[in-house]
């Protein structure tokens, strides 16, 4: 079985639909629902409930890796944080009237 894998110049790697950061989150969305299947099983927590556990996390992953590729893009959801983190809007403390007075430039006599 082989996979096609997109590695054209300039644009970004794609596999089965998944773009760029999706695939972050897909691989390390899984490698996380793997190591916690296995602390749960070194725990002692019944095999079937521990078996349960991985098959429905990595279920809703897949469906919620692949909702958002499909629902924001390749660049969206990027663009998505960086919104969050922009201030609504910017406090500034002066005076109007200090804002549009002109600076007279200082002359050193000599």
């Amino acid at each position: 079985m082989e996979f096609n894998i997109n590695k054209g110049i300039g644009k970004s790697v794609e596999f089965k639909g998944l773009k760029s950061q999706y695939l972050f989150i897909f691989a390390g969305g899984l490698l996380a629902v793997f190591v916690v299947f296995v602390i749960m099983y070194m725990i002692g927590i019944d095999q079937w409930i521990c078996i349960g556990f991985g098959v429905i996390a990595a279920s809703v992953l897949v469906w919620m890796t692949f909702n958002l590729n499909q629902k924001y893009g390749e660049h969206g959801l990027m663009k998505l944080m960086a919104v969050k983190q922009h201030p609504r809007y910017l406090i500034n403390r002066k005076t109007p009237h200090r804002l549009f007075k002109r600076k007279r430039k200082e002359v050193a006599y000599a």
